[in-house]
């Protein structure tokens, strides 16, 4: 967990926001707005989480002809 220092009209307008967004915490307004201004969906973060598997010099290309 980081701490971040904002100017108080910030923090008035993040205030605002969870209230409009229902949200339960300030981290999941910044995320939103985050992932919004990136143009990246929520669900893409993970979507592969278990399923790569970790590098291995024999996964280099030369290794596999």
């Amino acid at each position: 967990m980081k701490t971040i220092q904002l100017k108080k009209e910030t923090y008035r307008m993040l205030q605002m926001i969870k209230e409009i967004k229902k949200a339960k915490t300030f981290d999941e307004v910044v995320r939103d707005l985050v992932l919004k201004e990136l143009g990246v969906e929520p669900e893409m973060f993970g979507v592969d989480k278990g399923k790569i598997k970790p590098y291995t010099p024999g996964d280099r290309m030369e290794d596999r002809l």
